[in-house]
């Protein structure tokens, strides 16, 4: 079975690891930049080597997103980052394993991600199974 591995993130998490300050969260340095990199690579590779992975993508800062919605039937659209919206899908991995439990296990995993003064601590991540045709959806 193929699961889905959302991990989220705020704008000023984003900047942070670009090396720009924010209320309340200082500006990473190089090196913690360079040790979130090494274990996401590391996290990575031994999900390829195992068989388990399938993709994985980190995603840009919102403040380069864009959000289209109807309004009377009209798309209407909005440039990121979005005040109503406090995080956003920071990057996602496709998995497939033996078992939703498996996948579970693999998204805390990501929870050892290091980062400065645990800024990260209390950061989610979403496991979904992936619905392979129609008669899969569940309402």
């Amino acid at each position: 079975m193929k699961y889905m591995i959302l991990s989220y993130g705020t704008q000023r998490d984003y900047d942070a690891l670009s090396g720009k300050d924010s209320e309340g969260q200082p500006a990473w340095s190089p090196e913690d930049v360079a040790a979130m990199h090494g274990f996401m690579e590391a996290f990575n590779k031994e999900l390829e080597e195992s068989g388990e992975l399938v993709e994985t993508r980190g995603l840009v800062a919102p403040v380069h997103a864009r959000r289209v919605r109807l309004r009377d039937g009209v798309p209407v659209v909005t440039d990121g980052p979005y005040a109503e919206t406090q995080e956003v899908l920071a990057g996602y991995w496709i998995v497939e394993c033996a078992s939703f439990d498996r996948a579970t296990e693999l998204a805390g995993r990501l929870s050892k991600c290091p980062s400065p003064g645990g800024v990260w601590d209390g950061s989610v991540a979403d496991v979904r199974p992936i619905a392979e045709g129609v008669a899969e959806l569940e309402f």
